[in-house]
């Protein structure tokens, strides 16, 4: 584990309190993510894991506020919930109409969205992958694809194919998008008639349930990036179907999450972290 030391006391309500909602949320890494950045730029938090079932968000945001809470990170499945929570926000918040960033300002929650700029920086710039023009299957349609569809679609890819268990939902999100031309949906009992893709990027939530993954190794080539959004067990299952389907790239989203991390740290606090010492160490704990 990280050897970072107590910044402040846990009992201490008086200090600048930042949290991360979610349900489950006890399996987050951000609690660690967030006292790593803080210790290597010397910010004084306290930093806690809340879990607010579906349809409490706005008043669990409400209590922590009142309890000197001033920035929140948010997870699975409450990110619209966030965004509804928010007086204000950004303009790619508003764009996506959902959130994983709040800051508390003054009297009410601002919204942003770090997930995409993590996502991106995580495959262009750590490690080195050029999306422009790649064809991509988006296998979900939830908030966790709704929140970083954007951030594929100005990275510069060439096509996104999503698809879902329920195809309704696909479509919903493929109209929201409003870009035919780019975004078009399939669905996914037919997935072995769309051909091959060079990334497929897994934005559901099965992996968490234990759920198996039912792609065909059709979809994938030599050179396909295989992307799980989420990281640790829930995304077991992918990356092995994405090793036994020959994927040249097989990666979870423990990247994006230190990416979108340092994003948000950046936005509470005006300073962004180093990411790199942080996700090598969870790399080695990973593999520890």
């Amino acid at each position: 584990m990280f050897e970072v030391p107590k910044l402040v006391d846990d009992l201490d309500v008086t200090i600048a309190r930042y949290a991360i909602f979610g349900h489950p949320v006890g399996h987050s890494k951000s609690p660690l993510i967030h006292r790593a950045f803080a210790h290597q730029l010397a910010v004084a938090l306290r930093y806690d894991a809340i879990d607010a079932a579906p349809g409490t968000l706005a008043a669990a945001l409400a209590r922590f506020a009142a309890d000197g809470g001033v920035g929140a990170n948010i997870t699975l499945p409450l990110k619209a919930e966030a965004f509804a929570a928010a007086r204000a926000c950004s303009a790619r918040a508003k764009r996506l109409e959902v959130a994983n960033t709040l800051v508390w300002r003054g009297d009410h929650w601002f919204a942003d969205n770090t997930d995409g700029e993590g996502l991106i920086r995580d495959i262009g710039e750590r490690h080195r992958i050029d999306l422009r023009g790649r064809r991509v299957l988006m296998v979900g349609a939830g908030g966790a694809a709704q929140g970083v569809l954007p951030a594929l679609l100005d990275a510069g890819v060439g096509k996104i194919t999503i698809t879902n268990r329920t195809p309704e939902r696909a479509d919903q999100l493929c109209d929201w998008i409003g870009d035919p031309v780019r975004v078009q949906t399939w669905y996914l009992d037919d997935l072995r008639r769309a051909g091959d893709f060079d990334a497929v990027i897994n934005a559901t939530s099965a992996g968490q349930s234990g759920a198996a993954v039912d792609l065909p190794f059709s979809i994938a080539n030599p050179r396909t990036l295989a992307y799980d959004l989420s990281y640790g067990q829930a995304a077991s299952g992918f990356l092995a179907w994405a090793k036994t389907a020959g994927c040249a790239y097989v990666l979870d989203g423990l990247g994006m999450l230190v990416e979108q991390a340092a994003a948000a740290f950046e936005l509470w606090h005006g300073e962004r972290p180093d990411t790199e010492p942080v996700y090598a160490q969870l790399i080695r704990e990973s593999h520890g």
